[in-house]
């Protein structure tokens, strides 16, 4: 079974687990839909492409997060979307993505409504980061991802409110927020499938 078979059929049979359905703190008024393309390598041992945005965005500077954005009146769903964004974003030509499914939608403080597109693609594509919008397009492995012992809630005051939110170190790397709500979503639904 290919890597991409065995993404779909987790994804389809993956609802015991509840998913994070978003942020602790909404913001107020109607959400903004989005998707980000959550991208994972067909290699022996996959892993899933993430990207950190330039420190001079007016929004999420610095942060890490999946290639994606808001959906544009020109695409047809969030599928074309997230495809467009991964485009845009990195360079990732929507024919080496293998779109195998979807996750529930995430809500966020900041006024989004995100789909989570999850798409299989080639090993070692030359990604190009866009120079405006990302710093640098890395890797990490799938199996870390998914592991809920790496998988830390930790808090903050923000605003005069404490919020809470997960967080996800990986080498000098500090995945949080909403990334790493998104990745807890996908560990419910993958799990099993790096000891499959």
């Amino acid at each position: 079974m290919s890597l991409a078979d065995k993404v779909r059929a987790a994804l389809a049979g993956a609802d015991a687990v509840e998913p994070l359905e978003g942020d602790d703190y909404q913001a107020a008024g109607e959400h903004v839909p989005a998707s980000v393309l959550i991208a994972i390598t067909d290699r022996p041992e996959p892993g899933v492409i993430l990207t950190l945005r330039q420190a001079t965005l007016r929004r999420h500077a610095g942060q890490i997060a999946f290639p994606g954005g808001r959906i544009d009146p020109e695409d047809d769903n969030p599928v074309a979307a997230a495809l467009r964004e991964a485009w845009e974003e990195v360079g990732l030509l929507s024919a080496d993505v293998e779109v195998v499914g979807t996750m529930p939608s995430y809500r966020t403080g900041s006024g989004y409504h995100i789909v989570p597109v999850i798409g299989v693609v080639p090993p070692d594509l030359p990604l190009t980061p866009h120079e405006v919008e990302v710093a640098a397009v890395f890797e990490v492995p799938l199996a870390f991802l998914i592991d809920s012992a790496n998988h830390v809630l930790s808090s903050r005051v923000f605003d005069g409110r404490e919020r809470h939110f997960h967080v996800i170190e990986w080498q000098e790397r500090r995945i949080w927020g909403i990334t790493a709500a998104l990745i807890v979503n996908l560990s419910r639904r993958l799990q099993g499938l790096v000891t499959a």
